[in-house]
């Protein structure tokens, strides 16, 4: 599969919660470690999701914000993972940085210079990773 989204996580469907409109499905993608994805109801009847389903969870780089001093707040983002930068660089308008989660993954993020400035951002520093569910995009082979 080619896709620009440069996040792409492999695993298998843990959970499908199904609602009305939308339903919740959780993907295992490495051992105590899932990204929850709300997509529509109608995409999961589509890609035929059923629990134990190897998919993989898409997310841009630009969906994914970063936080430093998590330890002072509680966001609503289900998607959050601690980690180490192994990559920071600056462009002219925004910053592309990269970050070690374990579990031989990374997860990459793109932010304004203006947050990378105001956060500290440098290879070393300890961030989270923050997405919200609905930004994540489930995929399955054809």
């Amino acid at each position: 599969m080619k896709t620009s989204a440069r996040n792409q996580f492999a695993g298998k469907i843990k959970s499908i919660q199904t609602g009305a409109v939308n339903d919740e499905v959780v993907v295992n993608i490495a051992p105590d470690r899932d990204i929850v994805a709300v997509i529509t109801t109608s995409s999961t009847k589509r890609l035929r999701l059923a629990e134990g389903s190897d998919v993989v969870a898409l997310v841009k780089a630009s969906s994914v914000i970063l936080a430093t001093g998590r330890e002072e707040l509680i966001f609503s983002a289900r998607n959050q993972f601690s980690g180490t930068v192994i990559s920071a660089s600056r462009g002219a308008v925004n910053a592309d940085v990269v970050i070690d989660m374990g579990d031989d993954m990374q997860v990459g993020a793109i932010i304004t210079n203006t947050s990378f400035d105001k956060l500290g951002i440098e290879v070393g520093a300890k961030v989270t990773a923050i997405f919200k569910a609905s930004s994540v995009i489930v995929a399955v082979k054809a």
